[in-house]
């Protein structure tokens, strides 16, 4: 039966779903990929013009080594650059990844393109297509050799901060100092991590979950030592919110809310 989707559970237990992209925005992609590598090569065969005065066989000769370096080397660097994109898979939103949810590998990255010379057969990536076609995951055979599959880059919205975190006193806003004491040793990346967490703590497996916020929350306290008082009945879950809080939102906000 063919997936509509990519269904990826990460090690802590989360599960999303990822939806991939079809044969028709695939194809589109690739048109506007190879007006690019078109332009290229015309820019290419200007600069080489005049070697076909000396020998036109070697300018020909020339002429193809370029056309094989730029048409397999933009998407190689590309796709490694700007995380799985072309212009032309920016473009119409679309998104290489690894079939298993991690992140995409140089040595993937190469083994898909150099293959596309095998999908492109014999010609117009009949065999490709025929693979995204036939195939579950919608995969050309360079797709299924490096393990890769190309899915619908979906907009990222902004998390609803206030629906997570108003209404809900904060124990830790108590102490000023060290409010501002925590914002400095945070880091944007830990920040996020809990965010992140926070946001998705529903689709956590129940031990998971646990152990995910024991960790965190262990993390803040040792950044940061509130008085016992402050934090004495305080799940990891709640001690985890209540930083989120403090990184991410001033005092007005949360008197506000």
């Amino acid at each position: 039966m063919k997936a509509s989707s990519l269904t990826v559970r990460t090690p802590e237990g989360i599960v999303f779903s990822l939806p991939l992209a079809g044969p028709v925005t695939r194809f589109l992609a690739w048109t506007v990929d190879l007006a690019c590598v078109s332009a290229a090569m015309t820019v290419a065969a200007g600069i080489l013009g005049p070697l076909g005065l000396l020998s036109l066989d070697l300018h020909q000769a020339i002429l193809a080594i370029v056309y094989v370096a730029l048409s397999i080397g933009y998407a190689m660097l590309a796709e490694w650059m700007w995380r799985g994109q072309t212009l032309g898979k920016w473009l119409f939103r679309l998104r290489v990844v690894d079939e298993q949810g991690l992140k995409l590998r140089p040595e993937q990255v190469v083994v898909r393109n150099l293959l596309r010379f095998v999908d492109a057969l014999p010609m117009f990536y009949l065999v490709g297509g025929a693979a995204v076609f036939l195939g579950r995951r919608a995969q050309r055979l360079g797709d299924v050799a490096a393990g890769t599959v190309v899915v619908r880059a979906l907009p990222r919205r902004e998390p609803d901060l206030e629906t997570l975190l108003a209404g809900k006193f904060n124990s830790l806003r108590g102490h000023a100092h060290l409010e501002a004491r925590l914002r400095q040793r945070v880091t944007p990346d830990e920040a996020a991590l809990a965010l992140r967490a926070l946001l998705r703590r529903d689709g956590l497996d129940p031990a998971a979950r646990v152990d995910l916020f024991h960790d965190i929350a262990g993390h803040f306290r040792r950044l940061v030592e509130f008085p016992v008082e402050t934090t004495e009945g305080l799940t990891d879950e709640q001690y985890v919110r209540n930083v989120v809080d403090i990184v991410f939102r001033t005092r007005g906000d949360a008197a506000a809310s």
